[in-house]
C-alpha cells in the first residue's frame, strides 16, 4: 500500500468483518513531538492474544476467500520502517485497538492519502455503523460522527449518493482547515 488511509481502509473492514457496529478512528499529527499516531478502535468480537499473534503473521487470516492476511503486517512494517510501531489491544468480546506510531518527519513516511475519501467509502458501504473520526494537529482539531449526521439528515440514508458527496467536501474542508502545511 502506498497511503496510510488504505492501511486505515484495510483495517477498518477487519472490523466490520468481525462485527463492530462502533468504529473510533483518531489521528494525531504532532510536529513538536515529530509523532504520528493513527488509532483504530472497534466493539467488534474481539480477539485472544494466540489470535494477536497470528494476526501479524503474513501467512495467516481468518478469511476463507484467501490464503494471506498482509493488511495488519504491511501496517506495522510501515510504521516500523519510519521509526515507529504498531500495537494492538484486544478482547474477546471487548473489541479492538489497533495503534500505529510513525516519526512524522521520516521521509520513508508513506503520505496520509485520500481520508475524506477512505471515509466516505466506509460509510457509503455500511451506513448502519456508527463511525467517530477525529484530526488533531499543533493548528486545530476536528471531530466528525456519523450519529450526528443521521440526526440532521432526518432519516436521509447515510449511503445516498449526494449526502456521500457532501460528506466528502466537508470532511475534506475540515481536515485543510488544520493541516499542517510542508
Amino acid at each position: 500500500m502506498i497511503e496510510l488511509s488504505l492501511h486505515i481502509l484495510d483495517i477498518i473492514q477487519n472490523s466490520i468483518v468481525a462485527g463492530a457496529k462502533n468504529i473510533h478512528l483518531s489521528i494525531i499529527e504532532d510536529l513538536t513531538d515529530d509523532l504520528l499516531l493513527i488509532e483504530i478502535k472497534d466493539d467488534g468480537t474481539g480477539m485472544d492474544n494466540n489470535e494477536i499473534q497470528k494476526a501479524l503473521d503474513p501467512y495467516f487470516t481468518s478469511r476463507t476467500t484467501r490464503k494471506v492476511g498482509l493488511g495488519l503486517p504491511l501496517f506495522k512494517m510501515a510504521a516500523e520502517q519510519c521509526k515507529g510501531s504498531l500495537s494492538i489491544k484486544s478482547g474477546i468480546g471487548k473489541g479492538t485497538t489497533v495503534t500505529a506510531s510513525f516519526s512524522h518527519s521520516n521521509i520513508d513516511r508513506q503520505p496520509m492519502g485520500d481520508i475524506s475519501g477512505v471515509l466516505c467509502i466506509l460509510i457509503g458501504s455500511n451506513p448502519e455503523t456508527d463511525f467517530t473520526y477525529e484530526h488533531k494537529t499543533n493548528i486545530g482539531k476536528y471531530k466528525f460522527e456519523t450519529g450526528e449526521i443521521r440526526k440532521v439528515l432526518e432519516g436521509m440514508p447515510l449511503n445516498d449518493p449526494k449526502v456521500i458527496k457532501f460528506l466528502k467536501e466537508m470532511i475534506f474542508e475540515n481536515i485543510k482547515e488544520i493541516k499542517i502545511l510542508p
